[in-house]
C-alpha cells in the first residue's frame, strides 16, 4: 500500500511538473541571473571583461552560500554588438530563462534598446557604464557615472591650471546617443564658462571606424588657434586605430591632451602605451588605486583569470566598468536578503541606501531616490605601462544628477 501511494504521488508530481507547476517545496533550488554583454563584435573589446568578472562574482556569492539559501545560476547571452538583438536577447533572458535580474549593456543605444523589454515585462536591469543622464527609469540601477561624475569634471580638469587651461575643445565621439547627448551637455557647460561656439569642434564617426589620419590632421590644425583639449568619446575597438594615429601623428599630451571616458586599462592592452603617455582618462576607478579593497579585488581577478585561462591571463586588468559590475552584484545580493525574495519591485524596495565597501577606496551608495550609486571621481595620466597614474580626484564620492542642470528644463529632475 505504501509502495502503491509513494508512486501515485510521484505519479502526480511529474504531471504537474510537466504542466509547468510545482509547488514551493519542488521550486528550483537555484536563482538564475543573467549577463548580457557582447561577446562578438565592435563592442566585444570592452564588454568580455564584464562578462567574466559577473561570473567571478557569482562564483564567490556561491561559495559563500549563494543567496537566500540558493545558489546562482549565471545565464550568459551574446547579442554580438547588434543593439536590436539585445532587445531579442533581453526578452529571451526574463521571458524563457525566468532570471531574476539581468547584469549587462554597454552603449547607451543598447541600453535604449532594451529598455522598453524590461519595463513591459517588469524586469530588472543593473547597467555598470559611464553615460549620458537624461533617463531615469524604475527597471534600472545606474552603478556607472552620470555625466557630473565623469564628463564635467573632467573638462573642469582641462580648463584649470593643473589641467593645462585649455581654451579649445575637440569633441569627437562614436556617432550614437551617449556621445552625442554628452556632447549637448557639455558644449551648454562650456558657453556657461565663456567658452564660444567657434572654439567648439564636434566630429563622429560610426562604430567600428578604423580611419583617423584625416580627423588627427584636422586636431593639430584645429588646436593652432590656441591651447586645445580632446574629449573623447570614442567607444569600442575605433580607440585602438583612434591612438595609434594619435602616435603616428606625434601628437603628444604635452601638445594637445585627450581625456577619454570609454577607455580603460582593458582597451589599452591593444595599444602601444608609449606615445600616449600623459593623455588622460576621466574614471570613477583606476586599478593603479591603493587600498586594501582593491588589492584583494585585484588578486581575485587575477586569480579567477588563471584559474579560467582567459585570455590574456597573464596580464589580466581590472577596469572602472568591471568594478561598476562587481559592485552591482553585490548590492542586488544584499537587497534580495534584505527583501527575502527575488521579485523585482521588493527587491527595487530594498535597493535604496544600500552600501558597498568598493575597490575605488570609498564606501559607495545606492541613492534613495534616483538609482544612481555616490561615486568618486578619479582623473588619471597613462602611463607607459598601460596603467594609470591618478593626477586629480573628488574629495569623496559625489551624488549623480542624472538630469544635467546644463540643460533648459531640467531643474528639481533628480528622482523617480
Amino acid at each position: 500500500m505504501k509502495r502503491r501511494l509513494v508512486l501515485k504521488q510521484l505519479t502526480a508530481a511529474s504531471l504537474l511538473a510537466l504542466a509547468g507547476w510545482a509547488p514551493a517545496a519542488m521550486a528550483a533550488d537555484t536563482i538564475k541571473v543573467g549577463i548580457l554583454h557582447s561577446l562578438s563584435g565592435t563592442m566585444a573589446i570592452s564588454e568580455t571583461s564584464l562578462k567574466d568578472v559577473a561570473l567571478m562574482a557569482i562564483e564567490e556569492i556561491n561559495a559563500q552560500g549563494g543567496v537566500l539559501g540558493k545558489q546562482l545560476e549565471p545565464v550568459v547571452v551574446d547579442p554580438a554588438s547588434n543593439w536590436p538583438l539585445f532587445a531579442e536577447k533581453a526578452r529571451q533572458l526574463l521571458a524563457q530563462d525566468k532570471v531574476s535580474v539581468v547584469f549587462g549593456c554597454w552603449t547607451s543605444v543598447s541600453r535604449k534598446s532594451v529598455l522598453p523589454v524590461f519595463k513591459e515585462l517588469n524586469g530588472l536591469l543593473f547597467y555598470p557604464v559611464q553615460y549620458e543622464g537624461e533617463e531615469l527609469e524604475k527597471n534600472v540601477f545606474y552603478t556607472g557615472a552620470a555625466p557630473n561624475q565623469q564628463a564635467i569634471p573632467a573638462v573642469e580638469y582641462l580648463m584649470s591650471e593643473d589641467g593645462g587651461g585649455a581654451k579649445r575643445f575637440v569633441l569627437l565621439g562614436t556617432d550614437y546617443v551617449y556621445p552625442r547627448t554628452t556632447n549637448k551637455i557639455l558644449r551648454a557647460f562650456l558657453h556657461s564658462k565663456g567658452v564660444k561656439d567657434e572654439d567648439i569642434q564636434e566630429v563622429y564617426t560610426p562604430f567600428g571606424h578604423s580611419d583617423y589620419q584625416t580627423i588627427v590632421a584636422d586636431i593639430k590644425r584645429f588646436a593652432t588657434g590656441g591651447r586645445t583639449a580632446v574629449v573623447s568619446t570614442i567607444n569600442g575597438d575605433s580607440n585602438v586605430p583612434f591612438y595609434k594615429e594619435l602616435g603616428n601623428a606625434g601628437l603628444k599630451a604635452t601638445d594637445v591632451p585627450v581625456v577619454a571616458f570609454s577607455v580603460g586599462e582593458e582597451e589599452l592592452r591593444g595599444v602601444d602605451t608609449k606615445p600616449l603617455v600623459g593623455h588622460l582618462a576621466a574614471w570613477n576607478y583606476f586599478q593603479s588605486i591603493k587600498n586594501p579593497v582593491n588589492v584583494a579585488f585585484i588578486d581575485k581577478w587575477r586569480a579567477y583569470a588563471k584559474a579560467r585561462n582567459l585570455p590574456n591571463a597573464g596580464t589580466a586588468v581590472t577596469n572602472d566598468p568591471m568594478e561598476a559590475t562587481y559592485i552591482g552584484i553585490h548590492m542586488w545580493k544584499q537587497a534580495v536578503e534584505k527583501a527575502g525574495t527575488t521579485e523585482v519591485d521588493s527587491v527595487i524596495g530594498a535597493m535604496g541606501g544600500q552600501t558597498f565597501e568598493a575597490p575605488d577606496g570609498f564606501t559607495v551608495q545606492m541613492d534613495q531616490t534616483n538609482h544612481h550609486l555616490h561615486k568618486p571621481v578619479y582623473i588619471g595620466e597613462i602611463k607607459a605601462d598601460g596603467q594609470f597614474n591618478v593626477v586629480w580626484k573628488s574629495k569623496g564620492p559625489i551624488r549623480a544628477q542624472p538630469w544635467s542642470p546644463y540643460i533648459p528644463g531640467n531643474e528639481g529632475k533628480q528622482g523617480l
